[in-house]
């Protein structure tokens, strides 16, 4: 049986990277729910509807997990799809904790980059007033580089002045961690680290997210010997056009580029 990954759209790609590092002969589903993607800007409600029309798709296939590869669809609708669904299912939140943690120690601020709808939801306040005893969590919502994202659009000479429009008003120098709060900005790192600081720490909760689902998958003794096969859905329908795989295989190709880049800064 195969490891489903969703979201709404390519972002949910950073993930299944990392899940490949760490679970390299499973087989996967990735689901992108590219006709209404981008989920950060929408309703609450007509969000939802999408999340479990597409978590009814995958479970229809067989799938033996799931991964919500999506902060917005994780902080509005992962409690209720594990009512639902006897499969785990892990979703994916702001990686507050380890950030409030080690900025304590440097007396720096943290920043969040995430949706609008992931930085207005309950679940994210409650996550943050959790661990942020110092005031130190600020954040921003970025659904610019969703767009960008979607639209295969990495360059930094144009990410980079949308980038700066937008952190505009910040003082970058009173960061020590920036947390990347949408599976959609691990793309935009290298531009990140054009504006701020080089000892500044950039993270998100994908590492995280892939190592929980190897233990939970090792706890149920369902580790398989599969090939690392993935299976492209788009809202539903398989992606078979070989120009659509090619644009796949090139984001992974990309992302180990950031992270070998990651490694050596």
């Amino acid at each position: 049986m195969r490891i489903g990954f969703f979201d709404s759209g390519i972002g949910g790609m950073t993930v299944l990277h990392q899940a490949l590092r760490f679970l390299p002969n499973e087989d996967y589903i990735f689901y992108a729910d590219t006709l209404h993607v981008p989920y950060g800007e929408k309703p609450k409600e007509e969000v939802r509807e999408y999340i479990f029309n597409a978590v009814d798709f995958m479970a229809n296939q067989g799938i033996k997990a799931l991964v919500i590869a999506c902060n917005t669809a994780t902080s509005i609708a992962v409690d209720d799809l594990r009512k639902k669904y006897d499969f785990p299912i892990l979703g994916i939140e702001p990686a507050v904790k380890p950030a409030v943690q080690s900025c304590e120690g440097k007396r720096k601020k943290v920043l969040v980059l995430a949706t609008n709808l992931t930085l207005r939801e309950e679940k994210f306040h409650n996550l943050v007033n959790s661990i942020d005893q110092h005031d130190i969590v600020e954040s921003l919502p970025l659904p610019g580089l969703v767009q960008f994202a979607e639209n295969f659009e990495f360059r930094e000479e144009k990410v980079v002045p949308y980038l700066e429009e937008r952190l505009s008003s910040f003082d970058i120098k009173q960061y020590g961690t920036i947390v990347l709060g949408c599976t959609h900005f691990p793309y935009f790192e290298d531009s990140l680290r054009e504006i701020f600081p080089e000892e500044v720490d950039i993270i998100s909760g994908s590492i995280g997210t892939a190592k929980n689902l190897k233990r939970i998958l090792e706890a149920n003794n369902q580790i398989n010997e599969g090939s690392g096969d993935i299976l492209f859905f788009k809202s539903g329908d398989k992606v078979e056009d070989q120009d659509a795989l090619s644009n796949y295989k090139k984001l992974l190709v990309k992302l180990d580029e950031l992270l070998l880049m990651s490694t050596k800064s």
